[in-house]
């Protein structure tokens, strides 16, 4: 529980909200049964309830951005309801609503149901003792949107961007090893679903700290760049890329096996040989190639991929090794 809401930003604040909401209202729907307001007590009840069904369906389906449009609609609905049936004293209720639209549904949706509750409850008029009254409210109303809007346009972007600086490696622009943690986890799950096979490929620049050593770290880096972009045009556009550390890469691929992985590892590294330079000759790389097995965990699959690897380094670099070779004999290791 304590992870999803960690991980979820939306879901942690319809769970916020909602449950403040409820700590809320619920002693004014009491209090107004008590005191035989009847209609106002089932306004309440109404919107507490409803509120209730949002955040159970949260979190069985995760479907939080449906969620939280229904739970934005229902705040600002019950609070023109209730601005209505009370009276002056309902019309605070609507403030604190007109700010967390903003962070329950998108912003355009949001505009137009701060400005559509507002309408309502002038065009009702019947909450207010005055014009002055009327107008003062719908100033403040509108000035508290802007201002939710501003600050939720700008929340919105800082988590952007510290997602983009989570998952994103900084010098070659590909996925980092946490996204690569995600990417597996659910390229898994998906194989168990639709039996799709998937193949995982770690590669390591043969030599690497040789390359730092003698020329730079420069150049070191512009080598990196440079296997990243081959890799790319070289690939399709739904295979996945990530940087596994250092000099160590990680290619996931979906619907190859057999003879068409053979050939697409193959391809991969006459590419490399052929176009991968540096101030002081050619660059090559080593691969481990790995099946995704049926119900074989991540780590596992992740440890068979990086024996091959290993395999591969120690038989004399510039090679493609399969982990899978002794059970499919058409996944040669003998790539030249």
């Amino acid at each position: 529980m304590l992870h999803r809401l960690k991980t979820d930003f939306r879901l942690s604040i319809i769970t916020l909200l909602g449950g403040s909401a409820i700590l809320g209202i619920t002693p004014f729907a009491v209090m107004r049964f008590l005191q035989g307001n009847t209609l106002a007590g089932t306004v309440d009840a109404a919107i507490l309830l409803g509120i209730l069904v949002t955040l159970t369906y949260a979190w069985i389906t995760g479907d939080t951005r449906r969620s939280g449009f229904v739970f934005a609609v229902i705040a600002c609905s019950g609070a023109v309801a209730v601005g209505t049936v009370v009276g002056e004293p309902g019309l605070f209720w609507l403030y604190p609503c007109l700010v967390t639209t903003f962070f329950l549904a998108n912003s355009r949706i949001a505009v137009l149901l701060n400005v559509a509750s507002v309408v309502a409850l002038l065009a009702h008029g019947g909450a207010f003792r005055s014009d002055v009254q009327m107008w003062s409210f719908a100033s403040t109303a509108f000035v508290v949107s802007a201002c939710a809007y501003v600050f939720a346009h700008r929340n919105h972007d800082q988590r952007e961007r510290l997602e983009h600086l989570a998952t994103i490696d900084p010098l070659t622009g590909i996925k980092n090893r946490r996204s690569m943690d995600q990417e597996l986890d659910l390229a898994a799950a998906n194989a168990e679903r639709t039996g799709l096979p998937y193949a995982l490929v770690l590669l390591d620049i043969d030599h690497f700290k040789k390359i730092n050593d003698e020329h730079g770290h420069g150049v070191g880096d512009d080598v990196l760049t440079d296997l990243v972009a081959l890799l790319k045009q070289n690939t399709r556009k739904s295979d996945q890329l990530f940087r596994y550390g250092g000099e160590e890469f990680v290619l996931l691929m979906l619907g190859v096996d057999g003879i068409g992985l053979k050939a697409v590892m193959n391809n991969l590294q006459q590419v490399l040989r052929k176009y991968m330079k540096h101030p002081g000759g050619s660059v090559t790389a080593s691969f481990g190639v790995a099946l995704l097995r049926h119900g074989e965990s991540v780590d596992g699959w992740l440890a068979r991929t990086d024996t091959a690897l290993y395999e591969a380094k120690e038989n004399g670099r510039d090679q493609v090794v399969f982990a899978d070779a002794q059970r499919a004999p058409e996944l040669s290791a003998d790539t030249v």
